[in-house]
């Protein structure tokens, strides 16, 4: 298991030397007291950057926000909440801010993690309402622990769009098979992808679950894609295409490293073997290992 230690190791901003003290403390209106250091060496003052240098608003209020948006609770509704028990007025912009700020800060962290997977492999895609047009976003999970592998945004569903995807999805493990529905733009992304003229055939096997054939679904990403789904419907459709992969990946990081699986009482990254010793409040804790 891969375990990340919590504890920060403090160096100068300026030269990078451990050689510092502490000196003063920097006061803020929402944020309180923030310890000030000064640099031995080249008498340089600085504050660490813990990943919410120069936010006006506490830590703790932006990871709640962050948390609670992505589990169902509307920008405005959010606003709303944190005046009516917390006293604190801010806008419905500034948590669509922070949820985009934070997951693509959190993303290039998670994206440099290995993780222990399993071989079997479940991917899908789904139409997703964007500015009245209807979009797709591909997943792939790994069934032994849950993890997403892989996600893809796009425009259209196509055999380049599904390579895309699914070498997104063989990044950090490569399973024996990957089982899909019968999108008929998946086998020629296999092919192109997998074959291998030394064996003659596909280096990762192609399963298909044909629901109109069988009658049975692709039911091990359907139910990762109803809860994406239900997320999208609570939004009202996405609004904007620069920012939907952004959104779409917030949930995938609510999925791999915040919420337990409900079946397996486990967080899916903790069961892939990336032990990263989160506390209770786990976007704070990712958010300030992200800033290192």
């Amino acid at each position: 298991m891969n375990k990340q230690s919590n504890k920060e190791k403090i160096m100068c901003s300026s030269c990078n030397s451990e050689n510092i003290k502490k000196d003063g403390l920097r006061r803020t209106e929402l944020r309180g007291k923030i310890q000030r250091y000064r640099c031995k060496n080249c008498n340089h003052r600085f504050v660490v950057d813990d990943g919410f240098y120069r936010m006006r608003n506490n830590e703790n209020i932006i990871t709640m926000s962050i948390d609670m948006y992505i589990s169902n609770l509307s920008s405005r509704k959010m606003r709303n909440q944190l005046s009516r028990h917390l006293n604190t007025k801010i806008s419905h912009m500034s948590i669509l801010d922070w949820v985009r700020k934070y997951t693509l800060k959190v993303s290039k962290f998670v994206d440099k993690l290995s993780y222990n997977m399993g071989n079997s492999f479940y991917a899908d895609e789904t139409l997703i309402d964007c500015e009245g047009r209807d979009d797709r976003f591909w997943c792939c999970i790994d069934w032994d622990t849950r993890l997403i592998t892989g996600v893809h945004y796009s425009l259209s569903g196509n055999p380049i769009e599904a390579q895309k995807f699914l070498f997104k999805s063989i990044q950090k493990g490569k399973p024996k098979f990957i089982q899909t529905d019968g999108g008929v733009f998946y086998p020629k992304a296999f092919r192109k992808l997998f074959y291998s003229n030394k064996i003659g055939g596909l280096t990762v096997e192609h399963k298909i679950q044909n629901a109109s054939v069988t009658k049975i679904h692709n039911y091990q990403i359907e139910t990762v894609f109803m809860k994406i789904r239900d997320r999208v419907d609570d939004f009202r459709g996405l609004k904007a295409l620069w920012s939907a992969p952004i959104i779409m990946n917030a949930l995938i990081l609510q999925h791999n490293f915040i919420e337990a699986h409900t079946t397996l009482d486990e967080v899916p990254c903790n069961r892939a073997g990336q032990e990263l010793n989160l506390g209770e409040n786990r976007w704070l804790d990712l958010i300030k290992l992200s800033s290192r």
